[in-house]
């Protein structure tokens, strides 16, 4: 009975084709997406980093190969290659985490290869070199916390390239599976009641754009203030 309500009391939002609230479903489908988003991200940041480090200090051929191969990689569109995995994989949040994760990797790859082609020349670097500190400790104890403000900004505009993508996957139907509520999958459905119920896409509409507004906006913020002296930072 309550089929394609309007925003009452009750529904906010209005109800979709079976009668479900639409204000929880995109409340719950808020959690998924972002869990998905923020761990993909952080999966990708995390491989990104350790290819990136590794065949920036390495340099000469090592470098050359690894990065032809994440050239290679990133000559896929990343939807394309999403696609790619998931078909392989089967659809699921662990391999939905693994595809956004592969599919950044390479990107993050190469900004951290230019960072570290920058530190790995500074004195302090040398200094260890001659200490006879081992690779591994240069890398991870003298190089990366030297990029930590382009890992931050990296890591938030990567974030909202994630919802963006996790939203798609889940428009194609390769993402969270009904009757979980998704956002993408939500607008996927809804496509053929808009005329009854514009709220169905609408909702979840709105919701990506404000959340990849957000991230964006804060990555910018971010990157600001990494540019900026101290004493020309605003509060």
């Amino acid at each position: 009975m309550d089929r394609f309500s309007g925003p009452t009391g009750t529904y906010w939002l209005g109800t979709d084709e079976f009668g479900r609230d639409i204000f929880s479903r995109v409340l719950s489908g808020a959690t998924s997406i972002i869990l998905v988003s923020a761990a993909g991200t952080a999966l990708g940041i995390l491989l990104g980093t350790i290819v990136g480090l590794s065949s920036g200090y390495a340099g000469g051929k090592v470098d050359e190969i690894v990065m032809r191969v994440m050239d290679g990689l990133m000559s896929f569109p990343a939807l394309l290659l999403a696609l790619l995995v998931l078909t392989t994989l089967g659809s699921s949040h662990v391999n939905i985490i693994l595809t956004i994760g592969i599919v950044f990797m390479p990107r993050v790859a190469r900004v951290l290869r230019s960072a570290t082609l920058s530190i790995k020349t500074m004195e302090f670097v040398q200094s260890a070199r001659l200490r006879g500190e081992p690779a591994y400790y240069i890398i991870f104890r003298e190089i990366l916390p030297n990029t930590t403000p382009v890992l931050t900004v990296e890591a938030s505009v990567r974030l909202s390239y994630a919802v963006l993508l996790a939203s798609s996957l889940g428009f194609l139907g390769l993402g969270v599976q009904p009757p979980s509520p998704d956002w993408g999958l939500m607008i996927s459905e809804g496509r053929a009641h808009i005329a009854n119920a514009p709220l169905i896409v609408l909702a979840p509409s709105v919701a990506v754009a404000s959340l990849v507004i957000g991230v964006n906006l804060l990555a910018e913020g971010l990157r600001e203030a990494r540019e900026l002296p101290k004493g020309e930072r605003t509060p």
